[in-house]
């Protein structure tokens, strides 16, 4: 028998099923594995605070002014945007066909549809976010130099920080305010009345530029 066997949706319950309880289903044989598919939501927190810190610091070291610094920071927030839109579109819903690849997306993705209230998947585990950072600062490095992808580096990881704390509190916190409530009423219809649009989290509004925003008429 594998130790590194991922279990599907296939495996254990019926097509279409949901759970509303803050529960989740065992993915992996091996439990180191299993312990690095789950994490508490503060613990991006933790890893991500300071190397915002640390940017924003090369920033001040590389004698930017404050308002390019402010710039530049807010062209990485607007780039962190639609990579969250993108990689939720394109990578988290990607139409798998192979049983290799319906694994893949459910490890990724598919076992947060299925539980929706399982408070230790979601949020974005070190394993896939710290990998991914350093992917992006040098993709990010080669578009921008050496000087700027400081401030940027600051606006994505920034973005990335809001997006998946405010992932955990539509999940999990009480919101009463206009503004938070159309952010977790979209991510909401995207979950219970068609995951095929709705891909922006943080955010409707690249699903209201490229097309992919719920019906106003319902």
């Amino acid at each position: 028998m594998s130790l590194l066997k991922v279990n599907t949706r296939d495996n254990y319950m019926p097509k279409n099923f949901i759970s509303n309880k803050d529960e989740t289903v065992r993915m992996f044989e091996n439990d180191f594995l299993e312990a690095l598919s789950r994490v508490h939501y503060t613990v991006p927190l933790y890893i991500f605070l300071p190397v915002i810190a640390y940017f924003l610091y090369k920033s001040i070291q590389f004698s930017l002014s404050i308002s390019n610094i402010i710039l530049f920071i807010l062209i990485g927030i607007v780039i962190w945007s639609f990579t969250e839109y993108s990689l939720h579109r394109f990578i988290f819903h990607f139409p798998a066909k192979s049983e290799f690849g319906k694994k893949i997306h459910f490890t990724f993705h598919g076992v947060h549809h299925d539980y929706p209230s399982d408070t230790k998947r979601l949020v974005m585990v070190p394993t896939v976010s710290i990998p991914l950072s350093i992917l992006f600062y040098y993709i990010f490095e080669s578009i921008f130099g050496d000087i700027l992808v400081a401030p940027i580096f600051v606006g994505f990881i920034a973005g990335y920080l809001f997006y998946d704390i405010t992932h955990y509190a539509i999940h999990h916190f009480n919101m009463h305010s206009k503004f938070w409530l159309v952010i977790k009423n979209h991510h909401i219809k995207h979950h219970f009345e068609n995951p095929g649009l709705g891909y922006g989290v943080s955010s409707p509004i690249w699903d209201k530029i490229i097309g992919t925003d719920f019906s106003q008429k319902k």
